[in-house]
């Protein structure tokens, strides 16, 4: 059996595969691109057999999985995340536009569910829009803080991925670390991820580029921590805790490439004291991102670092 589906303006200009991967949430991956290889996917009855095809607004899609209910009051999966929602809070929105949302993400919560109905930003952003659309644009680890981009349909998300893939959005951050940091330094070294264990090095061999910006904005009176400003000039995963690390000022708190002795002393830190403080918009954007062109959206510091910041004597 066979389903049709019309294309909305949402999905236009999109791969195929990524395309069925959002429309069917409960099919495998290899099963879609399996499907596709087969010619089992027709747009506007011819059989596409490259996942990389583009679809268009209007264009006529035939699959062989059913369609998801046109109602989201009908979508049980829907109902878990707003049954769910009630108890676990809600998410501060630091700006809401037609497309596009921004928001202060809190310490402690993955950007995306690890399960189907967990807790995650995106599953509440879904229970109070009421619709499983809205999509995260970038990642923040589970323990860093602050400004996360969000598009509420098709047209800006691929606009904003394209912005964060050529680095038109800057995106800067605020991180404890130990010692008295430089007043200013570039950092450029190479990263390498180990997937499997999910670690990342500097490797001038094989890393991908990666080059970090690091401005001092105060030290404590013996020298002992700093506040610094970061702006991260590519978007590589650990990017900051590594590259900090490298410079031997590690941010405090982080178990993974921080300084054990100091974080095992300071009991009271429980994440890495990283912060993304800000994003910054550039001008002449397309239509579906004309609300946010030019503006800045930053997240105020949040308590568990204003709170250190103050015992160690710097104001911020």
């Amino acid at each position: 059996m066979s389903y049709t589906i019309k294309i909305s303006q949402d999905d236009n200009d999109r791969r195929l595969d990524r395309t069925l991967r959002g429309m069917f949430k409960n099919v495998t991956l290899g099963e879609i691109m399996s499907s596709i290889r087969k010619g089992e996917v027709r747009i506007n009855s011819k059989r596409v057999r490259e996942p990389g095809t583009h679809i268009y607004a209007g264009d006529e899609l035939v699959v062989k999985w059913p369609p998801s209910p046109e109602s989201e009051k009908d979508n049980p999966a829907q109902k878990i995340f707003e049954k769910a929602y009630a108890g676990w809070g809600k998410i501060k929105i630091l700006f809401q536009g037609q497309n596009v949302l921004i928001l202060n993400k809190p310490a402690g919560m993955l950007v995306q569910p690890d399960e189907p109905g967990g807790d995650s930003v995106i599953s509440r952003v879904w229970a109070v829009m009421k619709s499983t659309k809205p999509a995260a644009v970038h990642r923040l680890d589970r323990n860093t803080t602050g400004v996360l981009a969000v598009a509420l349909q098709g047209e800006a998300l691929r606009g904003l991925e394209e912005l964060f893939k050529i680095r038109s959005v800057r995106k800067f951050y605020l991180a404890i670390v130990k010692g008295k940091a430089p007043n200013e330094i570039l950092i450029d070294a190479p990263l390498l991820k180990d997937s499997e264990k999910n670690l990342v090095s500097i490797s001038e061999e094989e890393g991908q580029a990666a080059m970090t910006k690091c401005q001092c904005l105060a030290t404590d009176p013996e020298g002992k921590f700093s506040l610094v400003k970061l702006e991260l000039l590519t978007g590589r995963t650990h990017q900051a805790r590594v590259h900090m690390a490298y410079i031997k000022h590690p941010i405090l708190g982080d178990r993974k490439y921080g300084d054990f002795k100091i974080n095992k002393l300071m009991k009271k830190i429980s994440r890495p004291f990283l912060h993304a403080y800000e994003l910054e918009f550039p001008e002449n954007l397309p239509s579906a991102l004309h609300e946010i062109e030019g503006k800045k959206f930053t997240a105020p510091v949040p308590e568990d670092m204003k709170e250190f910041l103050k015992e160690q004597g710097m104001n911020f």
